[in-house]
Parts: C-alpha cells; sequence; structure tokens
C-alpha cells in the first residue's frame, strides 16, 4: 500500500513526471543553505508548539533561536483563544490520520485539531509572511485533503468544519486565512482524488512493467524553467542551468503552493 500526501498529489497534478523522478527513483537535490536555515527554524517552531500543547518544557527550544520567542509571544497575542485549554474541546497538536482508499493509504498530520460538539477546526502553522495568492488557498492540496480525511474519519459533516492557516511572520503581528468547507468542496476533491488515483495506479503499472516514463507536463507552461529536473527532461540547455539557484522541492515552480 502507497502511502500518499498533499505533497504526493501536488507534485503529481503539477507534473507526473517529476512524480517519478522524486518518488519513484528517489532523486534528490541538495538544498541550499539559506533555505535549510529557514526550514529548520519551521521545524523548530512546530515541535515549539508541540511541546507548549503537551505542556512539556519549551526553554531547550527556545534557545535555539531568539526569533521563535518572538513568534511564539506574537501568536499567544494575537490569537490567545487558540491557547485556551479549559474549555470543554478535544485538541491535540501533531494529530495524525489516515484513510485508506484501494492500494493507497492517505495521511494527514494537522498542526493543531480542535473538535467540540458541533464544531471541528484544523489550524496550520506557516512560518512565513501573508501570501499574495491568499484566495487560492482553498484550492491546494493540503486544504482539500485535510478537510477531506476528517470529513471521512469522523461523525462531522462538511459545514461543520474549517481550516485556519497562520502566517506568523506577517508584519506587524500574525496574519491568519479561514476557510469554511462545504459538501460541494468535499464531492469535487471526491472526483479530483479519483481522477488522480486512477492515473497515478496506470503510470505505476507501466513504470514496474514496462519501464515506461510518466507523462512530462507541457513546456509551455513555463513550470520546467525553475525545475531542478530540466536538464534530466531536456527542458533546458547545461548553459542556462549553471546560473541556475538551487532550490528544494517546494520552490520548483512558479506556482502557488503551500510549504510543508
Amino acid at each position: 500500500m502507497l502511502r500518499i500526501s498533499q505533497r504526493h498529489l501536488k507534485i503529481l497534478e503539477i507534473c507526473p513526471r517529476q512524480f517519478e523522478y522524486t518518488f519513484c527513483d528517489r532523486l534528490t537535490m541538495p538544498i541550499a543553505p539559506d533555505r535549510q536555515s529557514k526550514t529548520q527554524l519551521g521545524s523548530d517552531f512546530h515541535l515549539l508548539m508541540h511541546q507548549r500543547e503537551l505542556g512539556l518544557p519549551i526553554e531547550p527550544i527556545l534557545a535555539r533561536s531568539p526569533q521563535l520567542n518572538t513568534w511564539m509571544d506574537a501568536m499567544l497575542q494575537a490569537a490567545p483563544e487558540l491557547f485556551t485549554t479549559h474549555t470543554q474541546a478535544w485538541r491535540q497538536s501533531e494529530h495524525v490520520r489516515t484513510l485508506e482508499v484501494d492500494d493507497y493509504l492517505f495521511t494527514a498530520i494537522y498542526d493543531l485539531l480542535i473538535l467540540d460538539s458541533n464544531k471541528a477546526q484544523i489550524i496550520d502553522w506557516k512560518t512565513y509572511p501573508l501570501p499574495k495568492y491568499k484566495k487560492d488557498l482553498d484550492r491546494e492540496w493540503q486544504t482539500r485533503l485535510y478537510l477531506y480525511i476528517l470529513a471521512e474519519t469522523s461523525n462531522y459533516v462538511p459545514k461543520q468544519m474549517t481550516f485556519t492557516y497562520w502566517f506568523i511572520q506577517s508584519n506587524p503581528t500574525p496574519k491568519s486565512v479561514k476557510i469554511d468547507y462545504t459538501l460541494k468542496q468535499h464531492r469535487q476533491t471526491k472526483l479530483d482524488l479519483d481522477d488522480l488515483l486512477a492515473k497515478l495506479t496506470n503510470w505505476l503499472a507501466a513504470y514496474h512493467a514496462k519501464q515506461e516514463h510518466f507523462p512530462q507536463v507541457s513546456a509551455s507552461t513555463g513550470s520546467c524553467e525553475r525545475c531542478n529536473f530540466a536538464i534530466r527532461c531536456d527542458r533546458l540547455e547545461l548553459s542556462d542551468a549553471a546560473s541556475k539557484t538551487t532550490f528544494d522541492s517546494r520552490d520548483l515552480y512558479h506556482l502557488p503552493s503551500i510549504p510543508i
């Protein structure tokens, strides 16, 4: 059974060939030092919020960077209601849910899940400023898959569910984007998932049985210009590649993205 995350779906939808190189061939590119530093800081913040939710000591984590203390204080001031734990709501940090569909196992890890008798809230921390494409967040696979899995594995109906992104670095205070869920969105997500999984099943079968490549994205999309696999796909001249900056897998495309 193949585990599928929102990142798998995102890459598969943008470029099936990149999915093959990344997850089938397990090809990777080195992460640029500045990106690596930001990624580590983001991981530390998630760990900080998890430890705080569990009531465990957070001083050792705060000592790693002054930025972590600043971010945490900013969140406590921006949304104190999120950190009120004496209510009747059930809540859990880093909550994991899975959903089995045919030969695939969808997996979601919720930064914070808050459930009460008639409402389910998904909270997600993003350690970068509010993006310009905020109106498109409801179409991101993280949003869609996390809401879909929760609806399919609980007694909540879509209209009782929300997904809220918190962008920690936004000035002067953290900013949030709240997304309401509907039955129409839920049904559309199912259709899109079924379509993607059907294609993936056929591509995987051809890949393993006949060593056939997954399809390439059209060059006209412009996606190849910043893709680390552009040379491998004969979409970029070596002379052009020499001037390319190394990006990690979340920065391969100009298209809107929500980092993991």
